[in-house]
């Protein structure tokens, strides 16, 4: 265990993020889940500018890579314009 203020401090800090991140992380596979799900073009193209900026969000922030950023943006983008 820690002995240090902040050695105790930067713990609480970490688990803080832990949770934030797999929060985040989560939210945006259930969107990604969902736009894959939707049949309409239209509803597609809408919804695919919210989780391509999501899953920038997560790039930004070293949650994902950003090889696997742009491979899951590319992916999304190729089905729907397939729709």
């Amino acid at each position: 265990m820690a002995n240090h203020k902040s050695a105790l401090k930067r713990i609480r800090s970490n688990e803080k993020k832990r949770v934030l991140n797999k929060y985040q992380h989560k939210t945006t596979r259930n969107a990604i889940k969902a736009l894959r799900l939707i049949e309409e073009k239209t509803e597609a193209a809408a919804k695919l500018v919210v989780v391509s900026s999501m899953i920038d969000k997560l790039a930004k922030k070293n949650i994902i890579h950003s090889n696997k950023a742009a491979n899951l943006k590319s992916k999304l983008t190729k089905h729907v314009n397939a729709l």
